[in-house]
């Protein structure tokens, strides 16, 4: 089916490799052993008996072990199944370590895998357990697709990893990105009441302007007549705005445009309004009181 991984079609390969071997192999003994009888009857009497004690050597069994590669493992095959066993152990509990925490996180790896398929390897390991039970050629069959599965397996965990990391540090930029707009809607809320409102006005007429106490003392009695140091106040009549009353409103636009929500926007453009026009807030206020307006 479509739906079959690679490792899949490979294991089912070689089992199918291992079944046609395991099928053959009784057909194969029996010819072997019958052309063993065969040639032994019939060279019965050309050769000379062996020497007392001596031992003869089983024809049979050596045709079937030839045939059949049944033969006996060599130490060298051994030893690599076994160490490839203890590296497919290694690469598979890394898969599943880092596959468990990617899971725990809950992060959006994307369009990237989420998980390593670690089943096959799994499966192999498992049946090199019982190597024992193996021919030589199987083992050594079964050996390669270990190393195969293995080194699949370690080059799809350092991908997931570095999908991984990629999400943590794309939420940690998300987090401080969402951290700091709440920490400026939190600062602006307060900026918009009237007590922060007159701080802010308070700093930028010192720290702009080198206003003090008493020409500030001038511009809150001034915008508390105009405006109440309310952002949001309109004046139906004139169409007069915001806290410094600038008609029109539009007019704030120039320090900022966020003039309408901001109350610090429509501070810097009511101070620097007073500065070119009055020269201080004390002189803007003493036109107001004279004429009503400023």
């Amino acid at each position: 089916m479509l739906q079959n991984t690679r490792a899949l079609r490979r294991a089912h390969a070689a089992a199918s490799a291992r079944n046609a071997i395991t099928a053959r192999r009784p057909k194969l003994i029996l010819g072997t052993i019958t052309g063993g009888v065969l040639g032994l009857a019939l060279t019965v009497g050309m050769v000379s008996a062996p020497a007392a004690g001596a031992e003869v050597p089983d024809a049979v069994a050596g045709v079937t072990s030839f045939v059949t590669g049944e033969t006996e493992q060599p130490a060298k095959s051994a030893d690599d199944s076994a160490l490839t066993m203890v590296a497919a152990q290694d690469a598979v509990a890394a898969a599943e370590a880092l596959n468990a925490e990617v899971a725990a996180s809950g992060l959006d790896l994307g369009a990237a895998p989420s998980s390593v398929d670690t089943s096959d390897v799994t499966a192999w390991v498992d049946q090199l357990a019982d190597r024992d039970e193996f021919s030589n050629r199987q083992l050594t069959s079964l050996t390669a697709y270990a190393v195969t599965g293995t080194d699949e397996i370690v080059a799809e965990t350092a991908a997931l990893q570095e999908s991984y990391v990629a999400a943590q540090q794309a939420k940690a930029a998300a987090d401080a990105a969402a951290e700091q707009a709440a920490a400026e809607a939190a600062a602006l809320a307060q900026t918009n009441t009237v007590d922060g409102a007159k701080a802010a006005a308070r700093d930028i007429a010192s720290g702009q302007y080198g206003w003090g106490a008493d020409q500030f003392s001038c511009l809150d009695s001034l915008w508390t007549k105009e405006s109440g140091w309310n952002y949001q106040a309109y004046n139906a009549s004139g169409g007069a705005t915001g806290i410094p009353q600038a008609l029109p409103g539009s007019k704030m636009a120039s320090a900022g445009s966020d003039w309408q929500t901001n109350a610090a926007t429509q501070i810097r453009w009511g101070l620097g309004y007073i500065s070119s026009v009055y020269g201080t807030p004390c002189s803007a206020w003493g036109h107001s009181q004279s004429v009503n307006w400023y």
